[in-house]
């Protein structure tokens, strides 16, 4: 029997402190967006296939 989410709370503490000074590349960030997208791609047609 599958399980149905149909509410999803996300809570996220950001410390606007830190004073790392990496930032991505937007390439990087590119690749991850990329990768995102592709697994919700992937998790939507699986659903499809129920």
């Amino acid at each position: 029997m599958p399980i149905t989410i149909k509410e999803l709370h996300i809570k996220i503490n950001v410390d606007e402190k830190s004073n790392t000074n990496i930032q991505p590349s937007k390439m990087n960030t590119a690749k991850i967006v990329a990768t995102c997208v592709e697994e919700v791609m992937d998790i939507l047609e699986r659903q499809k296939q129920r």
